[in-house]
């Protein structure tokens, strides 16, 4: 049997896992031991599959400058950290012509397209069928003008598999209920979906890997040597791994783990922010999926035994220290809304892998044939973790791909 050796714990790592020990390696996942750091943890748990426009856009671009955090937007752009995000802010402009842009929706709709029956395909292979929620979501405005615009550009959009409604009276009478008043209006998406216990979830799929043969260790990779066009995992403990298959799944860290075999990969580190309490919605009254607020640009997910609100968007570094103005305005829209957060509410911070199109990688390194990549999924990771994992172990084993993956290789940046 030949071996793989998956770099990253994260629910693409893990995904991918578990689809490489089923399409016959034996595959040993590299844990660093922190799920919690992990951007597809901390995010708002929702499968986003309406999402088939990629970030970077002239529409976007166009919008940024009122969107800053400088003038109470959710995008932070930080003084200090003006070497990561201004270059990777010139390669963004170029990424958001027409035509790179029209290239783009269409490689990102035909994953987004598979997400969720890919979703439904892990949850049953791994007996975790009870964390994945098909409900759909909201999205909810707070004053008469934002709604007319937010309604007229949603029910407009080619939202990919997902469909989209105006909410029902009885929609928009529980939402009042459960947000203090504030929805002025809202509409309802069908077909998108949530996790609802992410931490559980993600553990149902490393067990079940384990249990088919495969193995977890804990340990952070540091580099990735290449002798005789093979590559090995070098660990921080000193030690080495080797197998037949390399794949670097680590997120925010893969650009550096591949840089002596890729060259400068332009990501950066997309921080995002939330809260959350222990607390849940009231007793007897049901989980409500997720709803997105978007004058406040934030989003609040009932999870299964937590209440969550997220936001922002700050191009940073991993390192940089966390800015705790971002807590405070969540806690301050938290508030707002009338959401049952404890003093005591868990503040996070994680780093979106984020390239410059807003595409992920996917591909074989140029350096190593057995060298293997999955990364920079930018919001989508939790999406797109499911088809990920299926699209790199057919790419692995020789067979053909449900999707088109030409268009995620690295080569594209040089």
């Amino acid at each position: 049997m030949k071996t793989a050796l998956v770099v990253g714990g994260g629910f693409v790592g893990a995904a991918c896992a578990w689809q490489l020990q089923r399409v016959g390696y034996r595959v040993t996942l590299l844990d660093a031991g922190d799920p919690l750091r992990a951007a597809s943890w901390g995010n708002a748990g929702h499968l986003a599959i309406e999402q088939v426009d990629p970030l970077a856009s002239a529409a976007n671009l166009r919008s940024l400058p009122r969107r800053l955090f400088l003038f109470g937007g959710p995008v932070g752009l930080p003084l200090r950290d003006v070497g990561a995000w201004w270059p990777f802010g010139m390669r963004l402009f170029a990424a958001a012509s027409p035509q790179r842009f029209a290239a783009g929706r269409q490689a990102l709709s035909a994953l987004l397209a598979q997400a969720m029956p890919a979703w439904r395909r892990l949850v049953a292979q791994t007996d975790s069928a009870r964390y994945l929620r098909e409900d759909g979501h909201f999205v909810a405005w707070e004053s008469p003008a934002s709604a007319q615009r937010g309604k007229r550009h949603w029910l407009a959009a080619d939202v990919g598999e997902a469909r989209v409604a105006p909410a029902s009276r009885d929609e928009l009478a529980l939402l009042r209920h459960r947000f203090n008043g504030r929805p002025v209006d809202a509409v309802r998406f069908q077909h998108t979906g949530q996790i609802l216990d992410l931490g559980p979830a993600r553990e149902g799929i490393v067990a079940a890997l384990c249990q088919a043969g495969g193995a977890v260790r804990i340990g952070q990779a540091r580099t990735i040597p290449v002798q005789g066009g093979r590559a090995s995992v070098s660990l921080d403990d000193g030690s080495t791994l080797d197998a037949d298959l390399v794949l670097v799944a680590a997120g925010a860290g893969s650009a550096g783990l591949l840089h002596a075999t890729e060259g400068r990969v332009p990501l950066i580190a997309e921080r995002g922010y939330h809260l959350e309490s222990a607390q849940v919605a009231q007793a007897g009254s049901g989980l409500l999926p997720p709803v997105a607020f978007e004058d406040r640009s934030v989003i609040v997910t009932s999870f299964a035994s937590s209440l969550r609100i997220a936001g922002f968007t700050e191009f940073s570094q991993m390192a940089s220290p966390p800015d705790a103005r971002k807590w405070q305005a969540l806690s301050r829209h938290a508030a707002a809304l009338g959401l049952p957060m404890a003093a005591g509410a868990s503040q996070w911070i994680g780093a979106r892998p984020t390239l410059p199109d807003y595409l992920p990688a996917l591909g074989r390194s140029r350096a190593a044939g057995n060298l293997l990549y999955a990364f920079g999924h930018q919001h989508l990771g939790l999406t797109l973790s499911a088809i990920t994992g299926e699209l790199v172990a057919a790419f692995a084993a020789g067979l053909q791909t449900s999707a088109d993956v030409r268009p995620f290789d690295l080569r594209r940046f040089q």
